[in-house]
C-alpha cells in the first residue's frame, strides 16, 4: 500500500513575483519563476516543496492547497469518492512531471493528489 504524504503545497499570490520574494526573505527557500505557466515553485529544502498560484475565480486569495503522494492516484480517488468526498480533477498528466487529481473532502477543503512520473504508468 502506498505511503502518503504530503508532498507538496500550493499558496495563492495576487503578484508571483512578490510572493516569491516574501518567501525567499523569510525562509529562504529557493524559487523558480515559470512565467509561461504563470505560476513559481519553491523548494524548502527539505522533502515538501509548492507553488504559488495565481489568484482567480477558482482559486481565491487564502487559498492553500495541498498534494498527498500515491502510486495510484484513481484508487485514491475512488476510495475518497466511497468516503463521501467529490472528484473535481480525475488524473490528469503533468507533462515530463507527473500526475495529478482533486477532490473535495466532505467538509469542502479541496486536496490534490499526486504521482511522480518516475512511478506513474
Amino acid at each position: 500500500m502506498s505511503e502518503h504524504h504530503v508532498v507538496h503545497v500550493e499558496f495563492s499570490a495576487e503578484d508571483r513575483e512578490a510572493a516569491g520574494k516574501f518567501y525567499s526573505d523569510l525562509f529562504g527557500w529557493q524559487i523558480s519563476d515559470m512565467p509561461e505557466m504563470n505560476y513559481a515553485t519553491f523548494d524548502t529544502g527539505k522533502n515538501v516543496g509548492g507553488g504559488l498560484n495565481p489568484v482567480n475565480e477558482n482559486n481565491p486569495a487564502g487559498t492553500v492547497l495541498i498534494y498527498i503522494g500515491t502510486d495510484d492516484i484513481d484508487a485514491s480517488l475512488a476510495k475518497a469518492e466511497s468516503l463521501g468526498a467529490k472528484i473535481v480533477t480525475p488524473k490528469t498528466e503533468i507533462p515530463q512531471t507527473g500526475w495529478f487529481g482533486f477532490f473535495s473532502d466532505p467538509t469542502g477543503n479541496m486536496v490534490g493528489l499526486y504521482t511522480p512520473l518516475e512511478q506513474g504508468d
